[in-house]
């Protein structure tokens, strides 16, 4: 099971936090005739590392665990120069840290829920100094992330507690988090060397970009004698006449180009406007992956382009944004302050949105530009964040507690979690200062809960997600919203719609808070009875996936449930074009309507030119019994 990279740590009383170990990545099976030790694609650790593989002899169960092997330094941190030349370093202690156990007694045990299989493997390992077990930490992430910054560490891996192990696919319930940007490069040349240094200069770099190799820079340092040696030596077979590269690459030094095959790790402190690697620093060569595997992915190029247009207004307007210099970088920050309260915007041209060119900047300047329209919504309703911290193309992750970090400003409401035993602390958010911080923390997306703090059990409207299927087009989606409004104006209840700002509408009925949330839910499962009626050919209350198939609108009642969320109106969504839930007038529910049409680039003319479209959701509720009465009519 593969990770994906996030940049930021966080804390989730669903999650633990395990140290990323910087060794080789190892699975061990035991217990049987023949044991075997080898990496993730096949290669025979067993001769590499005896030690290991002899204590793992000693496991007499039949088991499969997957785990890390990497050589301790004098201050017992992992090193991973000396574990690709453990030859010359045998004296300093290998381990075999084991984080999950995949097969026990012959049996795949995959879809336990992590934790109890992490369970199951401490009480099988043995108690040595070779095998480890690799332990965890529950929810604190952020404090966890800290204390390997402090001691130097790679970083630390995020993992859904509850989560299955999927083999040989990277999702989003493995995270790692890394104290430092690491890239993988394809080596494409070096330059001469200079004064007292011998073989070479720096590496020439590239990656792949559309099936070609374009050039990224070059890396100079983070080698020592032994290893311009090693890779100087490595390099002499490939050494060719030309250029890899299609472009012409301006080097300051002689360059002896080779062909392309040989990859390395780098570490550095930013992509730069022009797509290359700024400071990039050697850190090991990879032999565990092919070159058409490094390739350039467009979220972490933080590359600077032009605003498109429109979006300069939304930067202008209802927001004090001042550049400054941070004391301990030189990056800047855009501040954002409302009275006494200040929050500083960090990376803000950070890319999120990479094929729109939207910024982390720019989004913390829309939500300060509609804060008015949408607090209200907002008011006293615990907040799910919903962050996005790398962008629209990397995986974002549900944070719920506040954790010990938020400004003092930020006020919360605690909920128990009968899951995790604990008090979760939800944001509250009904100011502009809170609204920034928590774009800060990544959210593109603000989801509140249906019910406020002061009446948790009883939401202030009823909602119908219309979730169409792959095959489904717009038109129908259109057609089951006026389905709706066909059997809620017999009900003679009042209704609002809104774009998803995905794919869907949303229908919402004012209750409110008369009614608890049962009642609420059982109110629109009835309506969505109705609705199918109308419409059997494409329309679906079957909320299984493979049940209902690729070719039904789902008819979603059970967002009526205490805590389930759903994108606020006026919130961005994290997709393609950069839209916004968008309420409509009824009339606008027709034909031509595409949820692409209101973005951040136009929303906030819009919202200014129809201010009040959506205010009566929050306005007088409905009579569930006399709807009712209607309908039965």
């Amino acid at each position: 099971m593969l990770a994906k990279e996030t940049a930021n740590a966080f804390d989730d009383a669903g999650w633990i936090y395990e140290i990323k170990w910087d060794g080789y990545r190892a699975i061990a099976e035991t217990g049987s005739t023949i044991n075997k030790l080898y990496s993730r694609n096949g290669i025979d650790f067993s001769n590499s590392y005896p030690i290991v593989f002899d204590e793992l002899q000693k496991i007499n169960y039949k088991a499969i665990l997957d785990g890390e092997i990497v050589v301790l330094d004098e201050n017992g941190l992992p090193d991973f120069q000396k574990l690709q030349h453990y030859e010359n370093n045998q004296h300093f202690p290998v381990c075999y840290y084991v984080f999950d156990l995949l097969e026990m007694n012959g049996e795949k045990i995959y879809h336990l829920p992590l934790i109890d299989r992490k369970s199951l493997l401490k009480k099988l390992l043995p108690n040595n100094d070779v095998i480890r077990f690799s332990d965890h930490v529950i929810e604190k992430g952020i404090a966890f992330f800290e204390v390997s910054t402090q001691k130097n560490l790679e970083g630390i891996m995020a993992k859904k507690a509850d989560g299955e192990y999927y083999a040989g696919k990277r999702t989003g319930e493995w995270l790692k988090i890394k104290n430092h940007k690491t890239a993988d490069v394809i080596i494409c040349g070096y330059t001469a060397p200079t004064g007292s240094r011998q073989y070479f200069g720096s590496l020439v770099l590239g990656v792949m970009k559309s099936k070609k190799l374009v050039h990224t820079g070059h890396a100079g340092s983070g080698y020592d004698d032994k290893k311009l040696k090693e890779i100087f030596e490595l390099l002499q077979p490939l050494v060719q006449k030309n250029a890899p590269f299609a472009e012409k690459v301006v080097v300051n030094n002689t360059v002896t180009w080779v062909k392309p095959i040989l990859i390395c790790e780098v570490k550095f402190t930013e992509w730069t406007g022009d797509e290359k690697l700024r400071h990039p620093v050697f850190l090991r060569m990879r032999n565990d992956k092919t070159i058409n595997q490094i390739t350039m992915k467009a979220p972490l190029l933080g590359k600077i382009i032009a605003n498109k247009g429109g979006s300069k207004n939304v930067l202008k307007k209802s927001v004090e944004i001042k550049q400054r210099k941070s004391a301990s970088k030189s990056e800047p920050e855009f501040l954002i302050k409302e009275g006494k309260n200040v929050v500083a915007i960090t990376h803000p041209d950070k890319i999120y949105f990479p094929d729109e060119n939207v910024t982390k900047k720019m989004i913390a300047a829309y939500y300060q530009s509609i804060a008015k329209y949408i607090l209200p919504f907002l008011k006293d309703r615990p907040q799910s964040l919903l962050r996005n911290p790398g962008g629209i193309n990397e995986t974002g992750f549900f944070h719920k507690d506040a954790g010990e970090n938020a400004p003092s400003f930020v006020h919360t409401f605690a909920v128990h979690s009968d899951s995790s035993n604990k008090e979760i602390d939800y944001i509250i958010c009904n100011d502009k200062a809170t609204l920034a911080y928590m774009n800060n923390l990544g959210c593109i997306e603000i989801n509140p809960w249906h019910s406020t703090t002061k009446f948790p059990n009883n939401p202030d409207y009823l909602i119908i997600d219309i979730d169409p299927s792959d095959n489904n087009n717009f038109d129908q989606v259109i057609e089951t919203a006026n389905a709706f409004k066909k059997v809620l104006d017999k009900a003679e209840a009042k209704s609002f719609c809104k774009t998803s700002g995905a794919s869907g509408l949303h229908i919402y009925v004012p209750m409110k808070k008369k009614y608890d949330y049962e009642e609420v839910k059982k109110f629109a499962q009835l309506l969505c009875m109705y609705v199918q009626e109308i419409l059997p050919n494409f329309t679906t209350m079957e909320c299984n996936l493979k049940k209902r198939g690729n070719k039904h609108i789902y008819l979603d009642y059970l967002q009526n449930r205490s805590g389930q969320t759903i994108a606020s109106v006026y919130s961005l969504r994290p997709k393609k074009d950069a839209t916004v839930s968008m309420p409509l007038l009824w009339k606008e529910v027709k034909k031509g309507l595409t949820p692409q049409q209101f973005t951040i680039f136009n929303a906030l003319k819009r919202i200014e030119k129809m201010p009040d479209v959506f205010k009566g959701v929050l306005g007088p509720g409905v009579n569930i019994s006399r709807c009712i009465n209607k309908l039965n009519k």
